[in-house]
């Protein structure tokens, strides 16, 4: 009887190594093993960084008077649309699924029609503009209205430019990322990720 318990004891350290070891290893499918070897985390921060930038700037270029993007909130909706997909792309690295592959996928679409859309209007706020300051340039007999007024342009005029360039920067990595996640989808075989972590020394070793 002493002895059953003792050999019960004697295995409950190794039980408890192999039940670690167990919760270390992700069974998943070959789809989340192809997204997350091309780190979409590091992906994901450069666009939640540009979100945030695309935010900033929304709240500047919301007391303006003249044409800008924030006319239908441009700034703020694709601002909103990258943060989510950059915060998604971050957790699904570090608690991949299948599921939230999916989801950062149809994340990744929505945000590239927005992004379509507010290149559409920015491309027609920075011509419109560039046509209101060669106006003003020719045609506006007041000086010190003149100098002020286009200068406000110009000014705008970058920031469109840069905010324009920005969204196409972000419109690549997102075409990136839903072809590796489309991609990766269409597999069903599956496979195991194993993490190599050392187990903890025991006791009975050491003795």
């Amino acid at each position: 009887m002493e002895g059953t318990e003792l050999a019960t004891k004697e295995q409950t350290p190794g039980a408890k190594v192999d039940q670690d070891a167990d919760q270390t290893v992700l069974m998943s499918g070959k789809p989340l093993h192809r997204f997350v070897r091309k780190e979409p985390r590091c992906l994901g921060i450069v666009i939640l960084i540009f979100g945030c930038a695309e935010l900033l700037m929304g709240f500047h270029l919301s007391p303006e008077d003249f044409s800008t993007s924030n006319f239908i909130f441009i700034p703020f909706w694709q601002g909103i649309l990258f943060s989510v997909c950059g915060i998604l792309s971050i957790y699904t690295e570090l608690h991949p699924s299948k599921k939230m592959v999916t989801v950062c996928l149809a994340m990744y679409v929505v945000s590239l029609i927005g992004i379509i859309v507010s290149i559409g209007f920015r491309s027609h706020c920075i011509s419109f503009s560039s046509y209101r300051a060669h106006y003003r340039y020719y045609y506006d007999d007041d000086d010190d209205a003149h100098n002020w007024r286009t200068i406000r342009m110009q000014q705008l005029h970058g920031v469109e430019s840069m905010l324009l360039t920005c969204s196409l920067f972000v419109f690549g990595l997102l075409v990136f990322l839903s072809a590796v996640a489309g991609y990766a989808l269409k597999s069903t075989r599956t496979q195991v990720i194993v993490q190599h972590v050392p187990p903890p020394r025991s006791d009975t070793a050491s003795n």
